[in-house]
């Protein structure tokens, strides 16, 4: 079953690579955007995914006027902003890396996406812990 990947594309071309990796505490969900220079990505924990699913549907519901950031801490730390110009688009930024955007056009197939993911993260979590004890 993993890893999986998923592509989602627009009319445009635009590209944004979801995929869920094994990892030792589980699991962990990479975003990416291969169509962009230097391939930004970010990677997730469930805490992370469940803060951006929230921060999407907050976002769907505050535009065209601003919305706080948003902070998540831990190993994958990353902040969650809501730029409105030129065009509506959520950045996601990891530390000093270049920051992953998402234009709005992706947010509902990403917010869908990440519920479909953040199950198989969780059963991930779930067979990691059963190892464990």
């Amino acid at each position: 079953m993993f890893p999986r990947i998923r592509e989602i594309t627009d009319a445009f071309g635009s590209r944004l690579m979801v995929s869920v990796e094994e990892h030792p505490t589980g699991a962990l969900i990479v975003l990416e955007r291969p169509d962009v220079t230097g391939r930004p990505r970010v990677l997730l924990d469930g805490y992370g995914v469940d803060v951006l699913s929230g921060y999407i549907m907050s976002a769907r519901l505050a535009v065209p006027h601003p919305l706080p950031e948003e902070r998540v801490d831990g190993m994958f730390g990353t902040r969650f902003e809501l730029a409105l110009q030129p065009a509506a688009s959520l950045g996601l930024r990891q530390g000093g890396e270049a920051p992953l955007d998402i234009p709005a056009p992706f947010w509902d197939r990403l917010y869908a996406e990440l519920c479909l993911v953040a199950a198989h993260a969780r059963e991930l979590g779930r067979r990691a812990e059963a190892r464990v004890h």
